[in-house]
């Protein structure tokens, strides 16, 4: 299991996810993610991050995330920024590889 100090360290080539104690409201301006186990509540301000967000669990990295929902590369920057601000807040916790039997 991952320790916030560990979710803190955000690395866009690698895949991330929502952490299981985070439940995520849509709202008319994007979405509100509640923390259950650190009663933290982070506001998502765009549609755009929310679809990243959701497509995270989806995709190998996060950067295959922005792109599968078209963000292009020349835009990526301020959505890293986001998705590394909650990985610092514990939002996101690195993904385990997937095991192949």
């Amino acid at each position: 299991m991952s320790t916030p100090a560990q979710a803190g360290a955000f690395h866009p080539d690698r895949g991330w996810r929502l952490h299981p104690q985070v439940a995520m409201r849509p709202e008319p301006f994007g979405a509100l993610l509640y923390h259950f186990g650190t009663r933290k509540l982070s506001f998502l301000k765009n549609r755009t991050i929310v679809a990243v967000v959701q497509a995270l669990a989806e995709h190998p990295d996060a950067q295959s995330a922005c792109r599968a929902v078209g963000v292009d590369d020349a835009e990526v920057g301020p959505y890293l920024d986001a998705l590394g601000v909650l990985a610092g807040s514990n939002m996101l916790v690195p993904r385990e590889p997937k095991v192949e039997a």
